[in-house]
Formats: structure tokens, sequence, C-alpha cells
């Protein structure tokens, strides 16, 4: 059960919910609950998890927070889908409460983000070491813009820094762009900047490597990282095939970093 409002703390020039993201609250006809709703609205709905989702969950933190504990009284998972530009001490306070963030790291050069978002990168990168360090689930998105964030040096550097600072286990999705907003001028990601994102972070020894926003044949599947063999299989949000045994690979029994 996914859960949004209005607003961000970037202003990111390419922006692909630029429509609520840099939306005014008192004009977007947005519904007024409860963090008692959350829970009323998922049970009912037959969820077994909360995502706080398309627009930034940060913004609303305290909500977020207060919703989330109940989400977790009442037996259900949290997730948030973040760009991590948080600081410390509010992001400390997600612990047992938040399950799992996806956070979107733009780039992997402060230039991208005080030109293009609005921001700094070095807190986002800290945001994915102490989440982390809480044994939250992190998975990270990478939205890979021509002629902005896709050199291959630019991009094996971020793959280095996940094997050294996060771990080899830390899923990465590389996810093609399109134009929107006011990027509008730049062209759409081709597949082989994808593909030579995908070996890139292959050969830094990176273990879950999937692509996003295309039809990408078998690079959106998990495979075991040991074996080889395929553990789940998927066709855009169609999930095919699971052949997991409680978390580890049937095969060779390597412990995989999957939430069942």
């Amino acid at each position: 059960m996914s859960f949004g409002s209005v607003g961000c703390n970037l202003s990111c020039l390419h922006c692909q919910n630029h429509s609520i993201s840099r939306a005014d609250p008192r004009g977007t006809g947005l519904n007024r609950i409860s963090a008692k709703d959350v829970v009323k609205m998922t049970e009912s709905s037959g969820a077994s998890s909360v995502s706080w989702t398309y627009n930034e969950p940060t913004i609303w933190h305290e909500f977020t927070v207060d919703a989330s504990k109940l989400v977790h009284k009442a037996g259900l998972k949290t997730s948030y889908v973040t760009n991590g530009f948080i600081q410390e001490a509010p992001l400390r306070e997600l612990r047992g409460v938040i399950d799992a963030m996806n956070i979107d790291v733009k780039a992997f050069r402060e230039g991208f983000y005080k030109e293009v978002c609005g921001g700094s990168l070095a807190p986002v990168l800290e945001t994915c070491r102490i989440a982390v360090e809480m044994s939250i689930h992190v998975e990270l998105t990478y939205l890979i813009i021509p002629d902005h964030n896709d050199s291959g040096t630019e991009l094996a550097d971020f793959c280095r820094w996940i094997a050294s600072a996060l771990g080899r286990e830390i899923p990465v999705h590389f996810s093609a762009f399109h134009p929107d907003y006011r990027l509008q001028g730049v062209p759409r990601t081709p597949r082989s900047t994808l593909d030579r994102a995908y070996e890139l972070a292959h050969r830094e020894g990176l273990e879950f490597i999937y692509l996003g926003n295309v039809h990408s044949a078998d690079r959106d599947d998990t495979f075991c990282p040991k074996c080889g063999e395929l553990l789940i299989e998927r066709d855009g949000f169609v999930t095919r095939q699971i052949l997991l045994s409680e978390g580890s690979c049937p095969v060779c029994s390597k412990e995989i970093n999957v939430v069942l």
C-alpha cells in the first residue's frame, strides 16, 4: 500500500514526479488522514506492507514515523523510497521503524547535485552507510542521464564505493532516463549505456545488479552470486518464479540478500 503527498527537499531538473514534488499543497486536493487510517487502509486493501513513496517521504518525517510504528504493531512491514537527503538525527529515528529503503543516488559527483538537484551528494552517501549500519534492507537506484552522470569513470567509482562502504551484496538498480520537466532536451538513455553500467558493476564485484525502465531480458532477474542459479525471474512488475529456500540458494545454500 503506497502513500505519498506533495513537495520535496531537492529541486531536480529532471524530476519525473514534478507535478507533485513542485506542487503547492494548498491547491492539490490532498486527503487528510491519521496514522491509524494508514493501518486501516492497508489492512482493508489486503497489502502486507506500507511504502512511503511518490514524493520525498522525509519531508513528512514525523507522520511517517508515527504511522510506521502503528503499522509494525499491526504486523505489517514498511519501506521508504527516498532521495536520502536527510540529517543523521532524524534518520536514526527510522531504526526499527522502516524495514527497507530504496535510496536514489542521483550521481556520484558533488557538481551534479549542486547544479541539477539543488543539494549535496555527501549527506546521501552518509544516509546509505547509516541505513546499512542500522540493519535496514537497502537498495540503491541510479538513474543514468546521458552526458550528465553516465561516464565510465563516474559509474565505476560509484560501484567501487558501494563495494567498499556498503558491501557487495547491496542491490543496485541502473535505470533508464526519459526526457522530463526541465531536461526535455536530453535524449533517452541508450541501452548500450545501461549494459555498460551493468558490466562495470559486475567487474567491481557487485552481486545483485538490475536494469530498470527497459525490457532487459534476464538483467532484472536475481541469480545466486556463488553458483549462478536463477532465483527470481521477473518480467516488468511480474515475478514469475521464486527458487529460494528460507532466503538461501537451494543449490549451494549461499545466503541471499533478499526480503521474502
